[in-house]
C-alpha cells in the first residue's frame, strides 16, 4: 500500500471517530443481531434529512447522495470571500482532473451553511459561475437539518464563539466511500493534483475494489 494511502486511512480517525473499531465498541448488551460498521456509521454521521439541490430537486441525504457511493463532502456559502471561492475553484479543477468519473464512480456535494440566504436559485448561479459539471450538487435545505449535517459531519469548532462566525468554517473536504466504510478527509486549499490523487483511493476499481 503506497505511503500515501496510509495516510489517507489514519485521517480517518479524525473526522468519524473510532470508525475502524465500532463494533468491538459495541456490547452484545447493546443489540441482539450483529450491526455492521456501515450500518453504525451511518446512524452516526448520516442523517437522513430533506435537502434540495441547485438544479430545485428534493433528495434525502443517506438514501439519495450517500448510500452506495463514493463521494466528497464539503461546506460552504455562496457569499463567503474567504476560503470557499478557492475550495470550489480546486474542486472544478478536480472535476477536470477525475474527467467522466464524477457522476458515475464519484459524486462532490457542497453543502451551504447559509440555508437562510443561499437559495436553489442562488446555488444554481454560484454553480454556473464555476463551470460546475454533472455530479456536483449544491445543496441547501431547513436550517435546523443544515446544523445537524454540520454537526454530525464534523464541521464544528469547539470554540464557541468561533463556530458562530461562518466565515471561519472548516475548509476541509471529507470523502469516502460508503459500501466499504472507508473515509478520510484532505485540506480544501491544497494543490487539487494532490486532492485528486487522494480522492482516488477510495474510488471503485472496475473488479469492484478501490485505488
Amino acid at each position: 500500500m503506497p505511503l500515501m494511502s496510509r495516510r489517507g486511512w489514519l485521517a480517518a480517525s479524525a473526522i468519524f471517530p473510532a470508525a475502524g473499531a465500532l463494533i468491538a465498541l459495541r456490547s452484545k448488551a447493546e443489540f441482539s443481531a450483529p450491526v455492521s460498521g456501515r450500518e453504525v456509521l451511518r446512524e452516526r454521521y448520516f442523517p437522513n434529512v430533506l435537502l434540495t439541490t441547485h438544479e430545485g430537486k428534493q433528495v434525502r441525504f443517506y438514501d439519495d447522495l450517500i448510500e452506495g457511493k463514493a463521494v466528497v463532502i464539503n461546506v460552504m456559502f455562496a457569499s463567503c470571500n474567504d476560503a470557499c471561492p478557492l475550495i470550489t475553484a480546486n474542486l472544478t479543477r478536480v472535476q477536470e482532473l477525475l474527467g467522466d468519473r464524477v457522476g458515475r464512480d464519484l459524486f462532490i456535494y457542497s453543502i451551504t451553511i447559509d440555508p437562510e440566504h443561499d437559495t436553489p436559485e442562488i446555488l444554481n448561479h454560484y454553480a454556473k459561475s464555476y463551470g460546475v459539471g454533472p455530479g456536483w450538487l449544491f445543496l441547501t435545505g431547513k436550517p435546523d437539518d443544515i446544523e445537524l449535517l454540520r454537526q454530525k459531519l464534523g464541521y464544528v469548532d469547539p470554540n464557541p464563539e468561533l463556530d458562530q462566525d461562518k466565515r471561519l468554517h472548516s475548509g476541509m473536504l471529507r470523502y469516502g466511500n460508503e459500501p466499504l466504510s472507508q473515509w478520510a478527509s484532505c485540506q480544501g486549499g491544497a494543490n487539487p493534483e494532490w486532492i485528486a490523487e487522494s480522492i482516488s483511493w477510495v474510488l471503485p476499481k472496475a473488479n469492484g475494489s478501490t485505488g
